[in-house]
């Protein structure tokens, strides 16, 4: 029984997707990434170094995967952790900043300022970064099988550029 329920669920978000026109569909999905954006952002301000980075990494999971609903893309955990970190990791000058943001959290009183002054910004670019990434290659009829981040690295960077901005203008 619990096995039909969990068919006729994943039927239901199935079918509800194929109703959505496309134009509705990647208006869903931006709206998706600025909203995990800023539950990224929100981690940053977390002032306990590595927790912050865990719950960051957490959101943007939580991102792709509603993401890959959206586009009826399987979701495979690993799949999407690895994407995202090779992704990152092409960033080393941005995954270096994140990297002593948090640990400058554990500075007393003037590190700890600093970082949390930075770290919501710079996670929320991520996340922002990430999933318009992630629209762009599930638009185009991509998967996480099919992810290669050397081919969007440029798009990347530019859209890790514009969640910086919007996360100064906020």
């Amino acid at each position: 029984m619990v096995g039909k329920a969990t068919e006729d669920k994943a039927t239901e978000v199935s079918s509800e997707n194929t109703e959505m026109s496309a134009d509705e569909r990647l208006t869903k999905a931006n709206e998706v990434v600025r909203n995990y954006a800023m539950g990224t952002a929100a981690f940053g301000a977390i002032p306990a170094p590595g927790i912050d980075l865990l719950g960051m990494t957490s959101v943007q999971l939580a991102m792709l995967h509603k993401l890959s609903s959206l586009y009826d893309v399987k979701f495979t955990k690993s799949l999407a952790r690895n994407a995202a970190a090779a992704l990152i990791g092409g960033g080393i000058p941005f995954l270096s900043a994140a990297t002593v943001a948090s640990v400058l959290k554990a500075v007393p009183l003037l590190g700890a300022y600093i970082a949390v002054l930075a770290q919501p910004a710079l996670g929320g670019a991520v996340g922002f970064a990430i999933g318009k990434v992630f629209i762009q290659h599930f638009e185009s009829g991509g998967t996480f099988l099919t992810f290669d981040p050397n081919k969007v690295r440029a798009y990347y960077n530019e859209m890790l550029s514009e969640g910086g901005a919007q996360a100064e203008a906020a």
